[in-house]
């Protein structure tokens, strides 16, 4: 989830403002038809500052609340995200998808080929989904983290013109050390891929077009590092363990 930081002088100063609301509103109620006078607004303000002065807490109170009610309307907000986007989610046959195929539950992950807690996740994950035996899991090229991730992620989704993306997918997540372009094409000659023509395949507008959209619908759902995973319409951000994993894939089946 995107989180924008908050400046702290305009945090206080709306937490000044919620406070000052209740404290003003006795004094404007008095005489409806009379706007406060500058010397009333001055006692007002006088008043609202030695409330602040004398019971701080106050000020933590207000921007506890703020934060509740933010953190609450950008939850609100990402589940209908992830609401309208559930075909580009679930339903995209372009995407790597192993497992149960056939499966009750659907796990997504956003990953990147030089993502080192994608790769430190990579085979729990695997013996996750292989035990429960009824999940789907979805792998979605998210190249965040540069060219090198690009250049991998391009290879990749190009080796299915061969039929070997799942196994180059394999041996890209088990390599350990930043990818180029020497070391995309040597991983590939190592699975017996037609550089050649992996090469020509990486630019077409195919493999193009699916990785824009990845990038776009990753964008949209708030998904800012990798990996990033999604099931139902929740959003988990970062590495998670086995159990983590096994307790979201249960909750998603209790939840029908």
């Amino acid at each position: 989830m995107f989180t924008p930081r908050r400046r702290p002088l305009l945090s206080a100063a709306l937490a000044m403002a919620l406070v000052a609301g209740p404290l003003m509103a006795p004094v404007a109620r008095a005489d409806d038809a009379a706007p406060l006078s500058p010397a009333q607004q001055d006692a007002v303000r006088a008043l609202v500052r030695e409330t602040l002065v004398k019971n701080p807490e106050i000020i933590m109170e207000a921007l506890q609340e703020l934060k509740k009610q933010q953190v609450a309307q950008q939850e609100a907000s990402q589940k209908g995200m992830m609401a309208s986007k559930q075909q580009a989610l679930y339903g995209d046959e372009r995407d790597l998808s192993v497992g149960n195929l056939k499966g009750d539950v659907t796990l997504v992950e956003f990953m990147d080929y030089q993502c080192g807690y994608c790769k430190a996740v990579y085979q729990d994950l695997q013996d996750v989904v292989k035990a429960d035996g009824n999940t789907r899991l979805v792998y979605k090229e998210y190249p965040i983290l540069g060219p090198g991730s690009v250049l991998a992620a391009q290879a990749a989704l190009a080796s299915k013109k061969q039929g070997k993306y799942e196994e180059f997918h394999d041996v890209l997540m088990r390599y350990r050390g930043r990818m180029d372009e020497e070391t995309v094409m040597r991983l590939a000659k190592s699975i017996d891929l037609d550089t050649d023509r992996l090469k020509t395949d990486m630019k077409s507008a195919e493999v193009t077009g699916q990785l824009q959209a990845t990038m776009d619908l990753g964008r949209a759902l708030g998904v800012d590092g990798t990996p990033g995973f999604v099931i139902g319409d929740k959003l988990v951000p970062g590495a998670i363990s086995s159990e983590e994993l096994k307790d979201l894939i249960d909750k998603k089946r209790a939840e029908g």
